[in-house]
């Protein structure tokens, strides 16, 4: 029975199709090869941290080297790798199986990274004390070198493939860096030289390689490596100078721009970058990337709906989600406790200038908006200018509903005019001003149509003076138009058509005067609005009172 159970697989293996037998071994061996996990760990921003946080900012090495030591301690037991027992100590360094592993960790790590910070505090804090007690020199150099073991276990680890491009490259770095710094304790100054400007090459190109943002401590770095490279420069000679600059040339690091493109390209594809105004900024947030790529067709969705309430409908959805949007931003500046400093120091930061930039978004959205309500009100609108009158049906549009339009309008001008980070940027200031300029003219043109309606003829050529001043200077300064809101051909129209109305309301100011005085010369006077005692000494005749049967009481 056991033979006959085991001969029908054996019949099935032998039926089966080779060609799919192929593709289920690819598909294994594919498994099989791909890593479980890649891990990105940022070493560099990840030491500086800790060094700003646990002493270094002040100096204290030796308050550093404690919280390293205590931090592999923490580390060794959360992650279950302790070195023996309390009274057994048996060496367990990380390798490559603790990352194999399928729950591996990218804290493991963090572990080789510790332990050469705590070597290379414990040093920093001997060369202080070397100055006084020469012996201590020794003891320095013997923890470089245990300080550089261990930053090649560590890039080591990362050069596998369970890491991505940025960190090999980090790694890579930080032993140079180390090796850089022994060597030039040693006073081995070429070798010193060679290690150290490799370093700052690979944290220039990550610099460049990387979001805005988070370039800062990679210039950082560069700029604190300069000193020590001139130093090497000028005891190794102005030759051997000129041979270290061109190291790149000569093929010592080969797979650096390899290595610093595929960074590019990941954090190309890990945030999204957008650009305003000239500067372009990273968008980290989930919410503010996907607002972002909805906005990119929004003119060709506007221009599909069929009228303008099915507009004003949809800026209204997509105003909802700019709100959701700067809510994320907001949210993100406040659990970064840099962003709220640079906020409150003054300085912009580029997640700051991404919160302009999606209020400045909300701005223009909500005038593009209101706009639209504007249009679809002079579709009602009863216009006495207007050339050709069209019949409308239902419920008419004021001329003081559209200067009421308009004045919210100004008021989001004005606010675009005080978003943070803008105040300096004369070139944005006087688009805004123009279009202030242009809102206005439109403003007083439509309270001008109300005072004409009012039959205030010179209150209402007043208004129509104001307007064609309004839109003059508008339509004067055509550098300063803003790209997003051109409405210079509207101004001109709007010109025109004030032309015959100012003359048509001065012309019926003129006339209202004429029929004033011939009422009065024909008797026909209007009744005084003065008190009885203030006219008693005034004699007013009454024409109705002169006729054959007057209307007297008797």
């Amino acid at each position: 029975m056991v033979e006959s159970k085991s001969s029908k697989p054996e019949a099935n293996k032998e039926n089966a199709d080779p060609a799919k037998e192929m593709e289920v071994d690819e598909e294994e061996e594919e498994d099989e090869t791909a890593p479980s996990k890649v891990f990105t760990i940022e070493i560099l921003r990840v030491i500086k941290d800790l060094q700003l946080q646990h002493g270094l900012r002040h100096g204290d090495y030796q308050r550093y080297r404690g919280y390293c030591s205590r931090r592999v301690k923490r580390l060794r037991k959360t992650l279950n790798l302790p070195q023996g027992d309390k009274r057994h100590f048996k060496k367990r360094d990380v390798t490559l199986a603790n990352l194999e592993r399928e729950n591996s960790d990218e804290r493991f790590i963090h572990i080789p990274l510790m332990l050469a910070e705590r070597a290379w505090a414990y040093a920093m804090q001997l060369r202080q004390e070397s100055n006084t007690e020469p012996r201590k020199r020794f003891h320095l150099v013997g923890k470089m070198r245990k300080a550089t073991v261990y930053a090649l276990q560590l890039q080591e680890l990362c050069n596998s493939e369970y890491c991505d491009a940025r960190t090999k490259l980090e790694a890579e770095a930080y032993s140079a860096w180390i090796h850089g710094s022994l060597h030039f304790e040693l006073s081995l100054w070429k070798q010193a030289a060679e290690n150290l400007k490799k370093a700052q090459m690979i944290y220039e190109n990550l610099a460049q390689a990387l979001p805005e943002e988070e370039q800062a401590v990679y210039k950082a770095k560069v700029d604190e490596l300069t000193p020590s490279l001139r130093y090497c420069a000028y005891n190794v000679g102005e030759k051997g100078a000129i041979n270290l600059l061109e190291m790149r040339g000569q093929g010592m690091m080969d797979n650096l721009s390899a290595l610093v493109a595929q960074t590019k390209t990941e954090s190309m594809e890990a945030f999204q970058t957008t650009e305003w105004r000239g500067r372009k900024v990273t968008v980290r947030p989930e919410k503010v990337r996907l607002f972002l790529l909805s906005i990119q067709d929004l003119a060709n969705s506007i221009e599909k709906a069929k009228d303008y309430p099915a507009k004003i409908e949809l800026l209204e959805n997509v105003l909802l989600d700019c709100k959701d949007a700067i809510s994320a931003i907001k949210d993100e500046i406040k659990q970064d406790p840099k962003l709220r400093s640079s906020s409150d120091s003054g300085t912009m930061t580029a997640t700051q200038y991404l919160l302009t930039y999606l209020s400045y978004t909300r701005l223009k959205l909500t005038l593009e908006r209101n706009l639209f309500m504007v249009a679809q009100g002079k579709l009602s609108l009863d216009d006495p200018n207007a050339p050709e009158k069209v019949q409308i049906e239902g419920k008419k549009t004021k001329p003081q509903d559209l200067s009421r339009l308009y004045e919210i309008i100004l008021q989001n001008v004005t606010e675009m005019q005080q978003l943070p980070g803008m105040e300096s940027d004369a070139q944005y200031q006087a688009e805004i001003e123009n279009l202030a300029l242009s809102f206005k003219s439109f403003r007083c043109y439509y309270i001008a149509i109300t005072l004409v309606a009012l039959k205030r003829w010179r209150d209402a050529v007043a208004m129509y003076e104001r307007s064609t001043k309004y839109a003059s200077q508008a339509t004067a300064s055509k550098k300063s138009v803003c790209a997003d809101f051109d409405l210079q051909d509207e101004l001109k129209r709007l010109v025109q058509t004030i032309e015959g109305c100012k003359f048509s309301a001065h012309a019926n100011s003129v006339l209202e005067d004429d029929t004033t005085e011939e009422s009065v010369l024909y008797g026909k006077s209007t009744k005084s609005s003065k008190p009885l005692f203030e006219r008693l000494s005034v004699y007013k005749e009454d024409s109705s009172l002169n006729s054959r049967n007057p209307n007297v009481f008797k």
